[in-house]
């Protein structure tokens, strides 16, 4: 372990954040592996040290994605946010994600918070006030917020972004930048108003933030973390509004702010020192505590070694908010640590494609509880597996049964079973009497397996500390391996009769091994963790520093239990089939809604008929753009210059209210090369790049299937 990174030995205490969900819909699979198993994996290690730790989270209940379901399902934002509050309180709760506590930020205390930091960096002179133009839909009568307006992202052409993100490529976007904007609430194209809002000058912490990440955070952070940071730094920073035009949410403490309420993202992550607060409130009550505890986990200590260290546990989608906005505004308080770790996961796809809430494609976590109650350390096993730790990863009910059964089936719960039931047949349940430590008779192979869980205990520890909890769990997998293999090695089924001392030196190998195993797999498989201490009768709370220790076991044990049951191949195809279903019928509904709300467009008319010896007069070619640009006093035009074989031509064409010039460079189009040169604009236009126009009035490239070679002729 590099010397330079941190660990928890270097903190008396942690606060430890899992993002916020949203309280307008259920948690799926993919939440779970990005934000809350490793987050809850992580405080379950701590725990078993002794750790001092805190570990929250809560619903965020504010924003325009809470108003715009409101409005769809024709109830109010605070019936809403109690609805999917005790949805995701229970869904969590169910699965076994333990948090200190899960708040609200609906909660009189987290408006109070939340206003507390506004008015101080107000009255630092942090904010700058501003009159801008913001859109608005005039049918409503009201400004839009960025969640309120949507249209095609102009990095991937997502024709269903926001106005602060494309859920589909990840981008963090402006409003301005969408393409063809339109009010989620009439549909139709706002306009730009003037309005005033608060401003975070985010480029005046540019020297600070360089310092702060790039110089010291390299060999800590992870490298995409680090790298979208970078990225985001070196592009250059902007101000930031940090208030918007709504009426739901933590309104702006100010007597000029009347319908303002404060941006969601500087709303949602004040939010984990709110829950902090009530935290300490509820200690207090218990006679655990005192009520300003909180501020130990969350400010500055007179004594700098005194510090939390503060850890927060996101999704990629979040790591300018967790890293670099949340930041800026702990920095400009001036009364509160800094986060000393993000290890945010990437994406986690599902059965090819990418999970969708909108299409349903998810695998939903309380319809799993509810479905397999059993099977929720199977579920932790696998999403820990192939957690998205470096890049995105998938989740597939093959992967899952494969798993399940090769891994924890045939080598974890293979390994247990034989260690229990052999002892309980060959002793009556009584563990042998030997002390390892001064046994004089062990062979190289006994040492060498009795190393091999000092040595997995080491990389477990180490995995855990550094957030790499994947290898972290193949290690532990790894000592279940080193156990099948002794069992296989010394076979002491053959030797029961002919070297009974010898068995005896198995098995109580075999069972120390064992309880490591349910030390070393606790803060990954909790409830296996348990079965396998109730088997081996260890009565005592699992404790990390006993890990390693050979006298774990002792007296007589009890009888084996079924760890886990093979899945069976009925199930994955009854899963992937109620997929394949929810998918359907969510298509379903999206097309009938969009029939009942859209005009059908008809086909546009056929111009009069032609002879063939006239279609064989057109040259369409295969071009690619290798430059546009916008034309001055010509708000339709682009400036285009097309690469056809080894030449370049000039085209003029009125698509700029359609496409950025940026975003169409490089794309291959088919050009009508013979076409009469016509001047427009002072640009001699030479040819025509065809287009076709879809359902939305939206324009788009007629271009090849696959690349070819510029120049090709399309016949």
């Amino acid at each position: 372990m590099s010397t330079s990174i941190k660990t928890s030995q270097d903190f008396k205490r942690t606060t430890v954040t899992a993002a916020l969900p949203y309280a307008n819909g259920g948690l799926h699979i993919g939440h779970i592996a990005g934000a809350y198993l490793p987050a809850d994996t992580y405080v379950r290690y701590l725990r078993m040290k002794n750790h001092d730790v805190v570990f929250v989270s809560g619903s965020d209940e504010h924003g325009a994605a809470i108003t715009l379901r409101a409005k769809k399902e024709g109830i109010t934002p605070k019936e809403i946010i109690d609805k999917y509050d005790t949805l995701l309180k229970n869904s969590f709760k169910d699965f076994g994600i333990e948090f200190d506590i899960y708040h609200r930020t609906s909660s009189d205390l987290h408006k109070e918070t939340a206003q507390e930091f506004f008015t101080t960096l107000y009255n630092k002179d942090v904010f700058r006030k501003q009159t801008n133009e913001q859109f608005y839909d005039e049918k409503f009568e009201q400004f839009l917020a960025d969640r309120y307006i949507v249209g095609t992202c102009p990095n991937c052409q997502n024709d269903n972004a926001y106005g602060d993100q494309c859920e589909k490529c990840g981008s963090t976007l402006s409003p301005t930048e969408l393409i063809n904007p339109k009010s989620a609430l009439s549909g139709e194209k706002p306009v730009l108003k003037s309005t005033s809002h608060w401003f975070l000058p985010l480029q005046n912490y540019d020297t600070w933030l360089r310092e702060w990440i790039l110089e010291s955070k390299k060999e800590e952070w992870r490298a995409g973390v680090y790298g979208q940071c970078k990225s985001w730094i070196e592009q250059g920073l902007h101000e930031r509004s940090m208030t918007r035009d709504l009426d739901w949410g933590v309104p702006v403490p100010l007597p000029d702010a009347d319908g303002k309420v404060l941006y969601v993202w500087l709303d949602a992550p004040i939010g984990y020192v709110s829950a902090t607060k009530q935290w300490a409130k509820n200690q207090e009550k218990e006679g655990k505590g005192n009520q300003e505890d909180w501020k130990k986990y969350w400010l500055k200590q007179e004594n700098k070694a005194d510090d939390s260290r503060l850890i927060h546990f996101i999704g990629k989608d979040n790591i300018v908010f967790h890293c670099l906005i949340f930041p800026i505004i702990l920095k400009a308080h001036g009364d509160y640590i800094l986060p000393e770790n993000v290890p945010a996961n990437n994406f986690l796809n599902l059965e090819g494609d990418k999970i969708s809430t909108s299409r349903e494609w998810a695998v939903w976590l309380n319809e799993y509880v509810e479905e397999f109650p059993t099977k929720k350390d199977e579920l932790r096993y696998v999403l820990t597996s192939i957690a998205p730790e470096t890049k995105d990863s998938e989740f597939t009910w093959a992967t899952f049964q494969s798993r399940i059964n090769n891994e924890l089936v045939d080598t974890l719960g293979n390994f247990v079973n034989r260690t229990v039931v052999l002892i309980n047949k060959y002793y009556d349940g009584i563990v042998p009497n030997i002390d390892l430590s001064i046994a004089t008779d062990l062979t190289d192979f006994d040492k060498e397996t009795l190393e091999g869980i000092k040595t997995q205990t080491e990389k477990v520890s180490q995995n855990l500390e550094t957030f790499n909890f994947r290898d972290g769990l193949f290690e532990v997998m790894e000592l279940a391996r080193i156990g099948n293999k002794y069992l296989a090695t010394t076979e002491p089924w053959k030797l029961q009769k002919t070297e009974p001392q010898r068995v005896e030196q198995i098995m109580k190998i075999s069972a120390e091994l064992t309880a490591n195993l349910a030390i070393l797999m606790r803060p990954f498989l909790p409830t296996t963790s348990d079965k396998i201490a109730q088997m081996l009768n260890i009565t005592d709370e699992l404790k990390w520093n006993v890990a390693g220790n050979l006298e774990l076991v002792s007296g007589k044990i009890n009888k084996a239990i079924l760890l886990f049951e093979k899945i069976e191949d009925e199930l994955v195809e009854s899963q992937v089939k109620k997929l394949g279903d929810n998918k359907a019928r969510k298509l379903k509904e999206l097309k009938e809604q969009k029939e009942e709300s859209a005009e059908i467009n008809p086909i546009a008319e056929i111009q009069p008929e032609i002879q063939f010896e006239d279609f064989s007069k057109i040259d369409i070619r295969v071009a690619t753009i290798k430059n546009a640009e916008p034309v001055k006093k010509a708000d339709k035009l682009l400036k285009i210059t097309l690469e056809v074989g080894e030449q370049e031509v000039t085209v003029a064409s009125g698509i700029a209210e359609h496409f950025s010039p940026e975003e169409i460079i490089g794309k291959q189009v088919c050009w009508l090369a013979n076409l009469a040169p016509r001047k427009m604009r002072g640009i001699v236009s030479q040819g025509m790049i065809l287009l076709a126009e879809n359902e939305k009035g939206k324009l788009v490239f007629v271009s090849p299937e696959k690349m070819v070679n510029t120049g090709a002729q399309v016949k």
